[in-house]
């Protein structure tokens, strides 16, 4: 086995290699785990916004109601 940059061979026990190749494979699954977590994050925190956005409109929507509703009691009585 040699390296990349074309020095020496580096040997190593049979029983350690399987080991790296283990814990390779292990840091693997993890990272896949991760980002499968962090996609379920992002797609909770999507649908998070898209509800906030929804209470907004409707919170902006009763506004504009409510205060329809106050100018029409405030206005003078000889409009009525």
């Amino acid at each position: 086995m040699t390296s990349r940059t074309g020095e020496a061979p580096v040997f190593v026990k049979i029983d350690e290699y399987k080991d790296v190749l283990d814990m390779l494979e292990l840091i693997k699954d993890k990272l896949n785990e991760a980002k499968r977590t962090l996609a379920n994050i992002n797609e909770m925190k999507n649908e998070e916004d898209s509800e906030l956005d929804m209470w907004k409109t409707t919170l902006n929507e009763i506004e504009r109601k409510v205060d329809g509703i106050d100018r029409t009691l405030i206005e003078p009585e000889s409009t009525w």
